[in-house]
């Protein structure tokens, strides 16, 4: 189950960093829950795969290029949470004074629940 839950999430990873949203959504759940949580708070959630398509579609537009490495693992049964070191270069000027071309970096953990062999929620955390 873990070298499964492993190459899922790798295949997401890898095509979230490549902005492919087909690779991205194969294997979540119809009814996907994912949330974005910055300092504890919760400023982006949505709930099914079209919402996630959606919002995936729209957040490629703020970014040239964008990766994410994964640092760490932690497998907990149906969950699986990762370590991420996460760059982007902006595409577009942000209202918090970060301009176009300027290079975001952060470090952040993501945590995905499986459900029969897919994704069933994802939350990101910086």
């Amino acid at each position: 189950m873990k070298e499964h839950q492993k190459k899922i999430i790798e295949s997401y990873v890898d095509s979230y960093n490549n902005f492919d949203i087909n690779g991205m959504v194969k294997n979540l759940n119809d009814n996907i829950v994912f949330e974005n949580i910055s300092n504890g708070n919760v400023d982006l959630r949505t709930e099914g795969i079209n919402e996630f398509k959606k919002q995936a579609e729209s957040a490629k537009q703020y970014f040239s290029k964008r990766k994410q490495t994964i640092t760490s693992w932690n497998f907990n049964n149906s969950k699986v949470s990762i370590n991420i070191d996460y760059k982007a270069v902006l595409a577009i000027d942000l209202p918090n004074g970060m301009k176009s071309g300027d290079t975001l970096e952060l470090k952040g953990k993501s945590e995905f629940e499986f459900e029969n062999g897919k994704i069933k929620s994802i939350s990101d955390k910086s």
